[in-house]
Order: C-alpha cells, then sequence, then structure tokens
C-alpha cells in the first residue's frame, strides 16, 4: 500500500507536480502541466536514461504509492486525460493524499520500532485513522486541511522516537532542525541523535554511525553516506537515500533498496 506501483498511475507526478530546471530538473514544469517525456500510455519516455538526461530529481521522488490510490481507488480507474474537465481535482487530490501517505509511511515505521509498548496502541489508532481518510470521496479530500493531523501525529512519532533513542548507547545529540550543510560531521557522536528536520545538505557523513538516530524529514541532498552506518536509523525514507550519496559499505535499513545513483555518485 505504501510503495508506488507506476503501472497503475495515470502518470500523476509527471503532471501535477512542479518543478524548476536545476541540478534536479532539466526543464522548468509548472503544476498541472505534463512533462514532455510522459507518453501517452502514462509511462516515462526515458525512464531508464533519466539521470544522464538531466532528471535525478524524478528518480528521487517517492509517493509511497498516493499515485495508484488516487488514480483506481479514489477516481475509480478513470483517468485525467479521459476525463479532462477532472484533472484540477485530481492533481489536487493527488498532493493531499501524498502527504497523508507520508503520514502512514512513518507510522507504520513507528510500530514496528515499539514492539509491545503501550504506544503500540496510539499508533494503531492514528493509522487506521488516517488510512480511512485517504479514501474519502474526491471532493472531501479536495482542501482538506492536512496540518491538524499532521502535528497531532508529529506528536506520538515523537514520543516514539524518544522512546526508540532511549536505549541507544550514543551521545543522543539534539540537533533537531539544525543547519548543518556542508558540515564535517566525522567525528561526532550521532547514534540516537535527534535530527528530525536537519539541514544535512552536502554534509559529510562517511563513515559515521547513524544508528537509532531520528532522520524524518532530515534533508540529506547530496550528503556524503560513504560507508555509513544507517542499518537502525529511524524514520529513513528511500527517497532521503535517493538523494544522499553512497556506496556499497553503506549500510541502510533492510526494507529499503539500495538506490541505483549511488553507483555513480559516490567518491570516498
Amino acid at each position: 500500500m505504501l510503495s508506488s506501483d507506476c503501472s497503475r498511475c495515470f502518470g500523476l507526478c509527471c503532471v501535477a507536480t512542479a518543478f524548476a530546471r536545476s541540478s534536479d530538473f532539466a526543464i522548468d514544469k509548472r503544476a498541472g502541466q505534463a512533462c514532455s517525456n510522459l507518453k501517452a500510455d502514462f509511462h516515462c519516455g526515458i525512464h531508464g536514461d533519466l539521470v544522464r538526461r538531466g532528471f535525478p530529481g524524478c528518480v528521487a521522488f517517492d509517493c509511497l504509492g498516493a499515485g495508484q490510490k488516487v488514480s483506481q481507488v479514489t477516481f475509480k480507474g478513470q483517468s485525467w486525460a479521459q476525463e479532462p474537465a477532472s484533472a484540477p481535482l485530481m492533481f489536487e487530490v493527488f498532493g493531499i493524499v501524498r502527504q497523508l501517505h507520508q503520514l502512514l509511511y512513518y507510522l507504520d515505521a513507528g510500530l514496528a520500532l515499539v514492539g509491545d509498548d503501550p504506544l503500540q496502541v496510539e499508533l494503531r489508532a492514528a493509522f487506521a485513522k488516517i488510512d480511512e481518510i485517504t479514501r474519502l470521496e474526491p471532493h472531501a479530500l479536495a482542501g482538506l486541511d492536512v496540518g491538524q493531523y499532521r502535528e497531532e501525529i508529529n506528536a506520538l512519532l515523537t514520543r516514539t522516537s524518544e522512546l526508540v533513542r532511549a536505549s541507544s548507547a550514543g551521545s543522543k545529540l539534539n540537533r533537531r532542525g539544525a543547519d548543518l550543510i556542508g558540515a564535517d560531521l566525522r567525528r561526532v557522536d550521532l547514534r540516537g541523535a535527534n535530527l528530525r528536520g536537519a539541514l544535512l545538505l552536502k554534509a559529510d557523513l562517511r563513515r559515521v554511525d547513524l544508528n537509532l538516530a531520528d532522520l524524518t524529514g532530515a534533508d540529506l541532498r547530496g550528503a556524503n553516506l560513504c560507508g555509513a552506518d544507517l542499518s537502525k536509523s529511524i524514520f529513513v525514507m528511500a527517497s532521503q537515500l535517493a538523494a544522499a550519496r553512497g556506496d556499497s559499505s553503506t549500510r541502510i535499513p533492510p526494507q529499503l533498496g539500495r538506490p541505483a545513483l549511488w553507483r555513480s555518485f559516490c567518491k570516498v
């Protein structure tokens, strides 16, 4: 449910989202405009060559299953191309459901961390509540204030993080939201650290032990993870890893795949 299946989606990320010409995207595209690489069957015409053609941002993007849910469940298999009048609503709903799926991802990850702790009951209830919301009719989802749910769930996830990180033998540094852009962190004990929302763009994390470090929303774009140990990092997403740089010695959570981009990026 929380894994992307592009074969069941109407190319929503290629149309609904906007992007600007940069190191991540070779062109400018406004929201609601179909990418020039999108084919009539909703497949990407350069999918196997995205990086070389200047679209590494597409490789790092992950809707967490929101695309196929909106396409097949919310809009019952009727595409925006078949019903152009539905396009604005579908694109708006996609953005909302994607945010809700992100909350579901974190709640699911929290459930895997807490074991039999009483927090499990609260996490399960929150997951069921958000999952039910994602299945509302399109007009009920449109304009939904996700912020009210995010605030509530963030408090629950913070408690989960504190519970899990308490068992770390590390220093448990609190660098939540810290500006660590380009920082050399190779000699910093980040075991059990709170790195929620930290700016780690191009940070040097080579061979750093990040076990039980909370990486919720941390910006890892261009961060050097060569040889780093993230095997037990918590609340890390595949899209965060794809935006970073790593190699075959980088240890990652077993449920996440090793980004293909790392083959060409990593230099120790």
